[in-house]
C-alpha cells in the first residue's frame, strides 16, 4: 500500500506498524506531527496506542523508559533542544538498557527555522555508547523504524533517530505494510542489576555497553543502510550521510562517477571509510547540520586522501545544506536562479491581530516607562516575538523556563524591577522548578505566566497545566495576596496595568497570570462548535 507522507508521517506510521505501544513527546518543530499523526490515526485509536503529550522531554523519556521496563515498545519524540532537557535520563538509558524496544526520535533544525541553535543530536549518541540511524528518504525514515525496534531488543539499548527540518517536513510516496504488527506482550524479564544505577551495579553495565562497541561498529559496516558504490574516477570520494545522499543524487541523476560511502548508520563504518581514503585522492564529507563525521574522519582515518568538507569551506560551515551548494562544491554549474524581487518588504513574524499577549505587553511597557532601568527576561513562546517592534519589550530570551531564573538571579545582583515573562505551557515545562527557588528565597521578582490556554507556537496542543496555574503557584508556596489573574483585552487596561504596578512595588515573589485563548485556537474551537451544531 502506498501514502504520500511527510517525514514525520512516515517515522509515525513505521512506528505505527512496528508494533507502537506508547509515543511520549512535548512538542517541538520539526518534531510535532509525529505524535499529532499518531494521535490521530485509526489504528492507534483502535490499539489504545498511548499518545498525550507529556509535560517536558524529560518525562517523556522516563516514561518511555519505563514502558520499554515492561517489554513494550516506545517511542519518544523531541527537537533537538528538547535533548538537552532529556540528557540525563537519556545517557543513564544507555546504563540501564531496554527490555522493549525504545526509540529516540530527534529532529534537528539545521538554518534554525524555529530554534536557538544549530546543535547536532549525533554527538548525543556518540556520547551514550548508543547506535543511531540517519534516513536519506522518507521510505527509509518508514523502514527504519521497525528494524531500529528490532535492534534496540536484540542489543538491549535505545536507539536514536535523528533526522533534520527538510527530512521531517518533506512529502514523498511512502511503501507501507498492510497490516502492523502485534503489540508485544507485557515481561518481566527486566533485571533490576541492570535498571539500579547504583554505582556497583552501573559499574558492570558500563563494561557491558562499552565492550559493545565493536559490535556497534561492525553493524555499522554490514548495515544495508551504509553503502559502498564504487565508481572509476578515484580522484575524488564522496561520503554523505542522511539527507545529503538525497542531495548528492540530484547532482548526479545518472550516476555519481565518483565513489560514494552513503552513511545511515552510526557508529561511523571505520572499514569502509579507510577503503575511500585508501584507495581516493581527495574526499568531500557531505552532512547534514554539523562536522561529525567529518571531525572522525580527519583525526583518526584519513589515510591517503585529502579530506574536504564543511571545515575547509568547500561547504558552508552554517546552515542547512542543500543541492546547491554541493554542485558548487563538486564544480557542477547550478541551474539558473534569480535575485529576490527588491519590491517585496520583508515580513518577518508577529503576534497575531486579537493576541492576548499584545495587550501583556502594551500593559507592561506602559508601567515600566516608571522604571527607567527595568529589565525584562522571556522565555521560549510565541511572546518571544514581544522583542521586536513595535513591543520591543524583553531583554533575554535562552531556554525553557530561563525567564523566572534569569529574573531572580538579576535580583541577587540587586538589579531592580526583574519582570520574567512566561508562557503557561512553558511554565509546567520547566518554570515551576525557578519559581520554586524564587519564593524559597522571596526573591524580588515579578512574574508573569501569559496564559492563551495552549502550546500556541507549535500549532495548539493541549498545555498540561490549564486551569491548574493558580493552583500550582500556591502550592509552592507563594502568598495568594500576591496571585493576580486578569483578562488582557484594551477595556480590562487601567486593571492589568495597576496589578503590574503594584506587585512590581512589592518587594518580593508576585505572580500575574493573564489569561485569555490564543486567537488561533478560539477560531478553531469556535468551527468545531458551529459543526457541531449543524449536525444536530
Amino acid at each position: 500500500m502506498k501514502k504520500l507522507l511527510l517525514g514525520d508521517e512516515a517515522i509515525a506510521q513505521g512506528a505505527i506498524d512496528a508494533g507502537l505501544s506508547g509515543v511520549y513527546a512535548y512538542p517541538g518543530t520539526p518534531s510535532t506531527e509525529i505524535t499529532e499523526y499518531i494521535q490521530e490515526s485509526p489504528i492507534a485509536k483502535e490499539r489504545n496506542i498511548h499518545r498525550r503529550w507529556s509535560t517536558n522531554e524529560k518525562t517523556a523519556m522516563e516514561a518511555a523508559l519505563g514502558m520499554s521496563y515492561m517489554g513494550k515498545r516506545a517511542l519518544v519524540c523531541m527537537k533537538h533542544v528538547g535533548l538537552n532537557v532529556c540528557a540525563d535520563p537519556f545517557v543513564n538509558s544507555a546504563m540501564t538498557g531496554t527490555n522493549g524496544g525504545l526509540i529516540v526520535l530527534v529532529a534537528d533544525d539545521p538554518s534554525m527555522h524555529s530554534s536557538q541553535d544549530e546543535q547536532d543530536s549525533r554527538f548525543y549518541a556518540k556520547f551514550a555508547m548508543i547506535p543511531t540511524l540517519e534516513p536519506s528518504s522518507q521510505q527509509e525514515a518508514y523502514d527504519m523504524m521497525g528494524e531500529a525496534f528490532e535492534l534496540s531488543e536484540q542489543l538491549h539499548l535505545p536507539i536514536l533517530m535523528r533526522v533534520t527540518t527538510r527530512m521531517a517536513h518533506s512529502r514523498a510516496v511512502v511503501e507501507v505494510k498492510e497490516e502492523a504488527r502485534p503489540q508485544n506482550e507485557l515481561n518481566y524479564d527486566a533485571q533490576a542489576s541492570n535498571w539500579v544505577l547504583l554505582p556497583a551495579f552501573a559499574r558492570k553495565r558500563n563494561v557491558v555497553v562499552t565492550g559493545q562497541q565493536p559490535v556497534l561498529e561492525q553493524m555499522a559496516v554490514d548495515s544495508k543502510y551504509n553503502k559502498y558504490i564504487d565508481a572509476p574516477d578515484h580522484k575524488l570520494g564522496i561520503i554523505a550521510s542522511g539527507i545529503a545522499y538525497n542531495y548528492l543524487m540530484e547532482c548526479y541523476p545518472n550516476g555519481c562517477p565518483f565513489p560514494v560511502l552513503k552513511i545511515s548508520q552510526y557508529p561511523i563504518p571505520k572499514k569502509l571509510i579507510r577503503r575511500m581514503t585508501d584507495d581516493c585522492e581527495f574526499v568531500l564529507i557531505a552532512e547534514e547540520g554539523q562536522p561529525f563525521i567529518e571531525d572522525q574522519v580527519r583525526g583518526v582515518m584519513p589515510g591517503n586522501a585529502v579530506i574536504k568538507g564543511r571545515l575547509t569551506g568547500e561547504l558552508p560551515r552554517t546552515g542547512e545544506l542543500n543541492p546547491d551548494f554541493l554542485k558548487k562544491a563538486l564544480g557542477i554549474e547550478s541551474s539558473e536562479s534569480y535575485a529576490p524581487c527588491e519590491d517585496v518588504t520583508p515580513r518577518p513574524p508577529a503576534l497575531c491581530q486579537g493576541c492576548g499577549h499584545r495587550d501583556v505587553y502594551t500593559a507592561l511597557n506602559e508601567v515600566l516607562k516608571e522604571y527607567p532601568n527595568a529589565r525584562v527576561f522571556g522565555d521560549i513562546g510565541c511572546y518571544t516575538l514581544g522583542f521586536l517592534p513595535p513591543y520591543k519589550a524583553i531583554h533575554s530570551c535562552v531556554d525553557m523556563g530561563a525567564s523566572i531564573t534569569m529574573a531572580k538571579g538579576a535580583s541577587d545582583a540587586g538589579q531592580w524591577p526583574a519582570v520574567a515573562i512566561i508562557g503557561d505551557s512553558t511554565f509546567t515545562h520547566s518554570g515551576m522548578t525557578g519559581l520554586l527557588d524564587a519564593i524559597n528565597e522571596n526573591a524580588d521578582i515579578t512574574v508573569i505566566i501569559s496564559d492563551n490556554l495552549t502550546t500556541a507556537m507549535t500549532g495548539g496542543q493541549d498545555s498540561a497545566g490549564t486551569n491548574k496555574f493558580e493552583a500550582i503557584c500556591k502550592g509552592l508556596g507563594l502568598s495568594e495576596d500576591h496571585l493576580k489573574v486578569v483578562n488582557p483585552i484594551p477595556k480590562n487596561m487601567p486593571e492589568i496595568t495597576a496589578a503590574i504596578r503594584d506587585e512590581i512595588n512589592y518587594h518580593g515573589v508576585s505572580v500575574i497570570i493573564p489569561r485569555r485563548e490564543c486567537m488561533q485556537t478560539l477560531q478553531r474551537h469556535l468551527k468545531q462548535k458551529k459543526a457541531k451544531e449543524a449536525k444536530k
